[in-house]
């Protein structure tokens, strides 16, 4: 068997998508017996914590501490961190880890094949166009993008976001952690917990409560089911800087006491487990993981038609799609879900096509098979010069 040592590096260790897609990654590498690193260039609270948490033991965890954007002083932090580790390959997630991993690599000397994991879906305002003017160089010199959903590759490569090879790798989830296996009598016990009955209908949604995930939109589609006579409740999994306005469009609405906000959740699975039906009204959304578990959960999802959303879910068959914006669509699609088996019937779809396509061992199957062939190319084309520990490190036999 051949091995790897690969080095993840991301702008921080923070929760957001493509952290927990380059964790997530890490670790199953590390299973499989490859000699994983991990880098990180900003600081927040907390984050040695949540490494040690969420890392396999062994795998070495570093920050490079920037304290501004671009920091000279940390790019040669990390090239002297380099040329200690000796990758035989770096997968950097979006723009910012990119252009320090390249700049580093550079500034080391090593001819490392460099893979970029782009995980951003559009250019918002003329912040994020600028910064894309400056991380563009950086893609044109990987050796490979990685786009999570042809969507997005067709969305970059239009804008010249392109490296010497561009591919995509459908996001992934744990088929057998992300599994529905309450029992009726707990999932009414975890409903009657929150005060919703069974015959309920429970409306919920797992994502951060920030304004691009659009949460008021739903409360006023729960406001005007319920207005029809339709019993709907609301979960709200998650927490975020928009809880006060949500509570208080509740109240404006006069539906508070339908809603429930739960906070955050290390594991989304139980709250999931009591819904019949998954929303995401995003205003953007790339290829979202968060609409993936709830499919494995076998839910149900709506989704606004944004990002990949359509390679995902079939309408009519394992969810829904609406436009953006479209309120009066997301009330007939979910008043439509709302119907005795619908969604019941739904979410056996949206489950089978988790397994069929968006399972996380096919995810890291390709990932480890782009990894093991881009170090094979760059030791035949004679490119790396890490002759002492080669791209492909013999592992003992069994």
């Amino acid at each position: 068997m051949n091995l790897l040592r690969p080095m993840w590096v991301t702008g921080t260790l923070a929760h957001g998508g493509a952290e927990r897609h380059s964790i997530t990654l890490m670790n199953r590498f590390a299973d499989r017996g490859h000699q994983c690193h991990a880098v990180y260039i900003k600081d927040t609270p907390l984050q040695n914590q949540l490494a040690r948490i969420d890392l396999r033991d062994g795998m070495t965890v570093r920050c490079m501490y920037a304290r501004r954007f671009f920091d000279a002083e940390s790019i040669a932090t990390f090239a002297t961190h380099l040329t200690e580790i000796r990758p035989s390959v770096i997968v950097a997630a979006n723009g910012y880890a990119l252009m320090y991993a390249t700049l580093a690599r550079i500034r080391s000397g090593l001819r490392i094949p460099m893979v970029a994991t782009c995980h951003t879906t559009q250019l918002i305002g003329l912040k994020d166009q600028l910064k894309m003017l400056v991380d563009r160089p950086f893609y044109w010199r990987a050796s490979c993008t990685v786009f999570v959903c042809a969507m997005q590759r067709q969305y970059w490569l239009r804008r010249g976001v392109a490296s010497r090879r561009n591919t995509v790798i459908y996001n992934g989830v744990d088929t057998a952690h992300f599994a529905d296996t309450t029992t009726p009598a707990v999932r009414q016990a975890l409903r009657n917990s929150l005060g919703f009955a069974d015959s309920d209908y429970v409306v919920g949604i797992s994502a951060v409560l920030r304004p691009e995930k659009n949460h008021v939109q739903l409360l006023d589609a729960v406001a005007a089911l319920r207005r029809q006579g339709i019993p709907a409740r609301l979960l709200m999994i998650g927490d975020g800087p928009m809880r006060e306005v949500i509570e208080a469009r509740g109240r404006e609405l006069g539906i508070e006491a339908a809603i429930r906000i739960t906070g955050f959740q290390q594991d989304v699975r139980q709250s999931i487990a009591l819904c019949d039906v998954m929303v995401l009204c995003s205003l953007s959304e790339t290829f979202s993981l968060a609409a993936l578990e709830s499919m494995a959960m076998g839910k149900p999802v709506i989704h606004s038609d944004v990002g990949g959303a359509k390679e995902m879910i079939s309408a009519g068959h394992n969810g829904e799609l609406f436009a953006l914006g479209a309120s009066n669509a997301l009330v007939d699609c979910l008043a439509s879900l709302a119907q005795s088996g619908v969604a019941r019937a739904m979410g056996v779809n949206a489950r089978a096509v988790v397994e069929a396509r968006f399972s996380e061992k096919a995810m890291v199957d390709r990932y480890e098979s782009l990894l093991l062939d881009l170090c094979s190319r760059s030791l035949a084309s004679g490119e790396a010069v890490n002759v002492e520990s080669p791209c492909r490190l013999n592992a003992p036999e069994h």
